[in-house]
């Protein structure tokens, strides 16, 4: 910045910086005749002068203290930091991912209650940021508002997975009933009284202050609880839809840093100076195997491949079903460059592996840039981490600011290439409905049936 302003000029009579005179052009010459390359330079100056004084204004936060395990500490004393920060990483890492497949083996359900308990902790990091950088202090109801706004979201979130989800369950509870019917306004009417307060705290000199952290509230939300109802979305659609994105991120964060570490030596970006092109290729390559190997292992069961869904009769999830297509083995004939290779004309894949491919390869390319985006979000606001949950990765944020990106991405390819009409879906509506209704549905279908030959028409007596 100091350069950008040495290169502006001094300050002139009438205040502004002047461009020095270009060679061939005297001192007072004609300004009208000034290129526009000079004035998009004088411009950046301007600006490049604003976004320091932006920097300026952004107070330093105290660096978080170190929660690494003392009987980690003293086993590690002996290294320097880069690989003490390798073994507690890895320790870390090793311990989270057994802990995963621990709940996967638990069903569905807790799948479900990680992710809202990671998405409160997501919310609460980014929230805890705010409250610091902005010196919220003494803002009267910011705490309380951000967490009702939270509060809201998720019921009505949850409350359109309740209706969609467990239509039966629902009409055995009349209480439900009313709630599900009414649930979009009684939401609205939750988020009405938020703004409400919300107005009536404005307090003079801090007007501006309460509205920055309004917007940093929503964002926030759409930032996390939006973002992981898309996860529980795709949950639905069955556990290998959750599993594979999420393994591929974090084999492509796993593998991208362990290449980086021991062959990365060309930069990537300047938001990550430890990212490596090394780490970036190598993170590609094998995220892209793992997933094409981890899509055909799973494929092979139904507890990973069926759509869960709520069995009233039995009380609870199940996920057993007819495996559709994408997870039957099909035979595919291969390209003449890799028949000469492998010596075989055909090969038998599930078809599910190959939209793997797809899945891992935008984990692996594109995920990345959510991680970029949290890298940009922390140097603009100066801190390290967005918390020191996890000792060597820092907060749960950190480590899912990937996950967020892949989950939206994972529900718009199913609902773009791989969703059809869902039968158990219809049916769970047609239940809700009452019987006169349900009987004029009967009725459409049957001529409709009958009309296209599929049922033979009813002979009158």
């Amino acid at each position: 910045m100091l350069e950008l302003r040495h290169r502006g000029g001094c300050p002139g009579p009438g205040g502004a910086g002047t461009p020095p005179p270009r060679e061939g052009e005297a001192a007072g010459g004609d300004h009208e005749t000034e290129s526009t390359s000079d004035k998009e330079t004088d411009i950046d100056d301007r600006y490049g002068d604003l976004d320091a004084r932006g920097d300026s204004d952004v107070p330093e936060i105290p660096p978080a203290s170190d929660r690494t395990p003392e009987i980690l500490k003293k086993a590690l004393s002996g290294l320097s930091s880069r690989w003490k920060n390798w073994w507690v990483r890895g320790i870390l890492t090793l311990t989270m991912i057994s802990l995963f497949f621990l709940i996967i083996y638990m069903g569905s359900f807790m799948l479900m209650l990680l992710v809202l308990g990671i998405q409160v902790k997501c919310f609460h990091e980014i929230i805890t940021i705010g409250y610091r950088v902005y010196h919220s202090y003494d803002l009267p109801w910011f705490r309380t508002l951000s967490w009702y706004f939270l509060l809201c979201v998720n019921y009505f979130f949850y409350g359109e997975t309740v209706a969609d989800y467990f239509a039966t369950f629902v009409q055995r509870e009349e209480q439900l009933q009313f709630l599900i019917r009414y649930h979009r306004f009684i939401s609205f009417a939750l988020y009405l009284a938020g703004f409400c307060m919300f107005v009536l705290s404005l307090v003079k000199k801090h007007y501006r202050l309460q509205f920055y952290m309004f917007a940093w509230t929503h964002v926030t939300l759409l930032i996390t609880v939006t973002q992981s109802h898309l996860v529980i979305q795709n949950l639905f659609e069955g556990m290998i839809w959750f599993l594979v994105p999420i393994s591929s991120v974090i084999c492509n964060d796993i593998t991208a840093y362990l290449f980086g570490f021991f062959f990365g030596r060309t930069p990537l970006i300047k938001l990550s100076p430890k990212k490596t092109w090394e780490g970036f290729i190598g993170g590609f390559f094998s995220t892209v195997i793992f997933g094409f190997i981890a899509a055909y292992v799973l494929s092979k069961y139904q507890y990973f491949v069926c759509p869960v869904e709520y069995r009233s009769d039995v009380n609870s999830f199940v996920t057993e079903c007819e495996p559709s297509e994408l997870f039957q083995l099909q035979s595919y004939s291969l390209p003449p460059f890799l028949k000469a290779v492998l010596r075989r004309d055909t090969v038998s894949l599930y078809p599910f592996q190959i939209h793997s491919i797809a899945l891992s390869t935008f984990a692996s390319l594109i995920g990345p840039f959510g991680g970029f985006f949290a890298s940009g979000f922390k140097r603009a606001f100066k801190i390290k981490d967005f918390a020191n949950t996890i000792p060597g990765h820092g907060g749960i944020m950190d480590r899912f600011d990937c996950q967020y990106l892949m989950a939206t991405f994972v529900h718009v390819y199913i609902t773009s290439f791989i969703r059809g009409p869902n039968p158990s879906k219809v049916l769970q509506q047609l239940l809700v409905l009452q019987p006169e209704q349900q009987l004029n549905i009967y009725r459409t279908l049957k001529t409709h049936l009958t009309e296209k030959g599929i049922l033979q028409p009813t002979l009158k007596v």
